[in-house]
């Protein structure tokens, strides 16, 4: 695996050493020794599968509250996705800018999500399937979310979006007022 540094502190892009041959492919998806070199220490509790039919869905953009804040390693195993993560971190000198990256089935590419920041996808492709590991449980009444297309945020989707819950509709913008998370 290659760790490659965003242009966000602590958020990390995984680049998969692929194995390849007549057969196929092989790819070590994750190794606790080798995420220890970036100071990766946690351990993952919860692994969710997302499956989304139509290309344009948009989902987040969400996080949990402290003491509740997650590490999320993701990766999209069927179709694409447009991923976007935003800084979240009370004081961080990069709050609410975000970070953008287009994981597919293809490339194999998995982005690595600190504690602090929320996260949400738009759907390249019909019937498109992301795997996420959690290092926190879901706690329901711990969960939020920021407004996807908070003006603020500036996120360019790469497509309308389409397929967006009440939920995610109804999540606020991160205006004035909010001061962001401690982690």
């Amino acid at each position: 695996m290659e760790f490659i540094p965003a242009n966000i502190e602590g958020l990390y892009i995984i680049q998969l050493k692929k194995l390849e041959d007549e057969r196929g492919l092989f790819a070590r998806t994750f190794c606790k020794n080798e995420f220890r070199q970036i100071g990766f220490n946690k351990e993952f509790v919860q692994f969710n599968h997302s499956f989304n039919k139509y290309k344009g869905t948009i989902r987040g953009m969400h996080f949990q509250h402290p003491p509740y804040t997650e590490t999320k390693l993701i990766r999209c195993v069927q179709g694409a996705v447009y991923d976007v993560a935003v800084d979240l971190r009370a004081g961080s000198p990069t709050f609410l800018h975000h970070f953008g990256i287009e994981l597919n089935a293809e490339n194999m590419t998995s982005i690595l999500i600190p504690e602090g920041f929320a996260h949400g996808f738009q759907t390249l492709e019909d019937n498109t399937a992301l795997i996420y590991h959690h290092t926190e449980f879901y706690t329901a009444g711990a969960d939020d979310g920021i407004g996807y297309n908070d003006p603020a945020l500036k996120i360019a989707w790469q497509l309308p979006g389409v397929n967006i819950s009440e939920k995610d509709k109804n999540y606020k913008p991160a205006d004035k007022n909010f001061k962001g998370i401690i982690v």
